[in-house]
């Protein structure tokens, strides 16, 4: 795939979202934090409502730690593995009140040092966060770059590398979100809706679904 054709992918992702964000819901850096930790083999929307219990009772290191793991554990039980999630959030949020003043910290070391928090979500919370632009790569966003051509690579890092290499610059910021987003409802893993895809004339992929009267290109 060449630049041209990457970057004509980008404008019409673009021009059908042109402010994407995440589907999490949080009001501060430390939300999104828990969220995104929250968030892993689990659905954002699962998130969302366990969140919607929590972060009314307590959405700051302080309070989560004064709630403590088991009241915590059961604010958060209807999302998997919630209770190793809980212990990480409760080491998470002593490590922060410890060393970062209650204050999630804006350097990558920094977040991948914290409990449950591996490369993919401190790149969510430096782009999302903080609007650094970096790319997040989930398994929406691996079979996207992968199916379409767009940055194809053997694993996730492969993928992130290749995205930020070759992303234009003016689309870097955003271009987690429009990902995720297009792998999330159109570029779906069992069955792709390319016949409802706005980019399927660019896209490689050579097993496109279409209707029989919907050419490929």
């Amino acid at each position: 795939m060449n630049k041209a054709k990457r970057t004509a992918i980008f404008e019409r992702l673009r021009a059908d979202k042109p402010a994407p964000t995440t589907e999490l819901r949080y009001d501060s850096p430390f939300e999104l934090l828990v969220a995104v930790v929250l968030s892993a083999q689990a659905t954002d929307v699962g998130v969302n409502k366990a969140t919607a219990r929590l972060f009314p009772v307590a959405n700051t290191p302080e309070a989560i730690l004064a709630l403590g793991e088991e009241q915590l554990r059961e604010h958060i039980k209807t999302i998997g593995l919630y209770r190793a999630k809980a212990a990480n959030v409760i080491k998470l949020c002593r490590m922060l009140v410890e060393q970062h003043g209650g204050e999630v910290p804006r350097s990558r070391e920094a977040l991948e040092a914290l409990p449950g928090v591996g490369r993919k979500t401190a790149n969510v919370i430096l782009n999302t966060a903080f609007g650094e632009p970096t790319i997040a790569v989930d398994t929406h966003i691996f079979r996207v770059a992968n199916r379409t051509g767009l940055a194809p690579g053997r694993n996730v890092r492969e993928v992130e590398d290749r995205l930020v290499r070759l992303t234009p610059p003016e689309f870097r910021k955003d271009a987690h979100h429009w990902l995720i987003l297009h792998g999330r409802y159109v570029c779906k893993a069992r069955r792709p809706e390319c016949g409802n895809c706005g980019i399927v004339d660019l896209c490689e992929y050579r097993e496109k679904v279409l209707p029989a009267d919907q050419p490929a290109d």
